[in-house]
Formats: C-alpha cells, sequence, structure tokens
C-alpha cells in the first residue's frame, strides 16, 4: 500500500536526488534511504542492548568468581587440616 506524502526538503538534498535518480523515482528513493535509515538505527540499537547486556553478565559473573573463590579457598584450608 502507498499513501501520499507532501515533504518539503531542502533544495540541496532535491539536487542531489536528481543527481542519483529519474524525477519519477523521487519517492522510491526516498522510501529506499528511510528503510536502510531505520534498519541502521535498529541495528545500532541492538548493539547497543547487546553490548550493556554483556556488561551486566560480566559483573554478575566476576561477583559470583568472587564468591566462589572465597568458598574454595576456605573448603581448600579446611581439607588440608
Amino acid at each position: 500500500m502507498r499513501r501520499r506524502l507532501n515533504i518539503t526538503l531542502p533544495e540541496e538534498t532535491v539536487k542531489l536526488m536528481d543527481r542519483v535518480t529519474r524525477r519519477g523515482e523521487r519517492s522510491r528513493l526516498i522510501a529506499e534511504a528511510v528503510e536502510r535509515y531505520m534498519k541502521e538505527l535498529s541495528r545500532v540499537s541492538l548493539k547497543r542492548q547487546l553490548r550493556q547486556g554483556a556488561q551486566r553478565r560480566a559483573r554478575r559473573d566476576l561477583e559470583l568468581a568472587q564468591e566462589w573463590f572465597a568458598l574454595d579457598e576456605e573448603a581448600w584450608h579446611r581439607g588440608r587440616k
């Protein structure tokens, strides 16, 4: 489904569009550009979320390792007695 929109673009943007596409294909160019832009935003957002999740898990894993190290060391000392 297509929907007609009335948009205003800077003259320089229109000139750039006219250089890379025919006049009748401006809508297709704009649609493709918006779609690529939205995919890039999603990719960047996902990457940020994955990085944040990895950092949270790394902190949690470090805390668990420190707790287990203390318990393991305590058990080792008990076993030597």
